[in-house]
């Protein structure tokens, strides 16, 4: 891969599974698109692997959906890739969050999982 367009495809196809399984509040199925060592930090305290991602998620409430932008993207080898967003969780009860997203993408085993993920609330 040697383009920015293909590292941005790759980016998006991953992001896209994970809004609809966030948007279906089905934690476990977002949690599958982490790598088994993920290193998650959302807007409550860190967590590694799994099933940190999918506890975080199950306690996000229902009706919650997120919509995000492709901001930055970064190659930084053949076997991983950097992402950064802007994320607008919205909500059925409540104003409207808007944070940034970091994202370092794996491959294992020819899959694309992510391995980093660091969300931070600007403003």
């Amino acid at each position: 891969m040697n383009s920015t367009a293909a590292a941005e495809t790759i980016l998006r196809g991953v992001m896209d599974r994970w809004k609809s399984a966030v948007d279906a509040h089905e934690p476990q199925k977002v949690a599958s698109y982490f790598t088994e060592d993920a290193i998650f930090q959302g807007l409550h305290p860190y967590s590694v692997g799994r099933q940190g991602v999918a506890d975080y998620y199950d306690s996000q409430p229902l009706g919650m959906v997120a919509e995000y932008r492709v901001l930055e993207t970064r190659q930084i080898s053949e076997d991983a890739l950097f992402g950064y967003f802007g994320v607008d969780f919205s909500f059925t009860d409540r104003p409207t969050i808007k944070v940034t997203l970091s994202i370092l993408l794996r491959r294992v085993a020819g899959q694309w999982y992510i391995g980093h993920y660091q969300v931070s609330k600007l403003g």
